[in-house]
């Protein structure tokens, strides 16, 4: 943090726990958690210890969470934002997307409890009402976020409440004070869009920032922005392969392309060995 902060820049770590997306290697005394006991349909890679040798591997079946384990992995996320504060994070954001442990809670699909955080709509937000309460009592209301996706369906995530589950905890997130939250957004081909108005109504509930992140370019991003509905646009693929992408975005310097066939694994190739754009001499 303190090389990023000396750079001019800033940072926020993301505090993320997979749930069921996981795998008993990576737990040698039990089974993954999850709100229930319902198997994503997804896969997670996986380096064999006995072998070396990585690959995909399906999810299995994970152990649903006991009502009084809950509070322990709330204490959890608020040991974490006290961490990250002490490591010198200017902020951290909640990851409570993707088909991981705080979406599981959210949508019926994967969320089957019939204690007070599964059932109704008011009981399947509460886990992440609660982790934010934590985490920003911790971290600092102002430098808190929380990453959504109400529109992504990928790993056994279809539930069609799940945009009007995600405004009933929006309003609640509001309530805390959150600085932003961050929509992630499917970005695969025949992908559904985020309506316009959904955003609408998100702007109409929410007073702090809102980001979004999910195939964006430089043109469309600003588009985005221009329309009035979003504060920010994120990027994740695009800096893999350019360290130097708000440079480019500036400057309009061409992008490079990474290279899929070192997207998982732990060496440095693919990792740190894109450089930075150079003019050529």
């Amino acid at each position: 943090t303190d090389a990023v902060h000396e750079a001019g820049g800033r940072i926020v770590l993301q505090l993320w726990h997979v749930g069921r997306m996981s795998h008993e290697i990576f737990h040698p005394d039990g089974k993954p958690v999850a709100p229930s006991a319902i198997a994503p349909d997804t896969q997670v890679w996986i380096v064999d210890p006995k072998t070396g040798e990585g690959g995909m591997r399906n999810c299995p079946i994970p152990r649903a969470l006991e009502t009084d384990e809950i509070a322990r992995v709330i204490d959890d996320y608020r040991q974490a934002a006290r961490n990250a504060r002490t490591a010198g994070f200017d902020g951290v954001e909640i990851h409570a997307a993707n088909g991981y442990l705080i979406d599981e809670f959210l949508r019926s699909s994967s969320n089957h409890r019939n204690d007070q955080y599964g059932g109704s709509v008011e009981n399947r937000i509460r886990f992440a009402v609660e982790v934010a309460r934590a985490v920003s009592a911790a971290m600092g209301k102002d430098r808190t976020g929380i990453r959504l996706s109400p529109f992504i369906t990928q790993r056994g995530m279809n539930d069609h409440e799940a945009p009007a589950t995600t405004l009933t905890l929006i309003r609640e997130l509001d309530d805390i004070g959150l600085a932003y939250i961050h929509l992630a957004e499917a970005d695969w081909d025949d992908a559904p869009e985020t309506p316009t108005s959904f955003r609408r109504n998100l702007r109409d509930i929410y007073s702090g920032s809102v980001i979004v992140a999910g195939g964006y370019d430089k043109a469309n991003a600003e588009s985005a922005i221009d329309s009035g509905l979003v504060d920010a646009v994120a990027f994740g693929r695009p800096f893999i392969a350019n360290p130097d992408l708000s440079r480019r975005f500036f400057e309009g310097l061409p992008l490079a392309d990474f290279d899929a066939n070192t997207l998982f694994g732990g060496g440095a190739e693919g990792y740190t060995s894109y450089p930075d754009y150079r003019v050529a001499p």
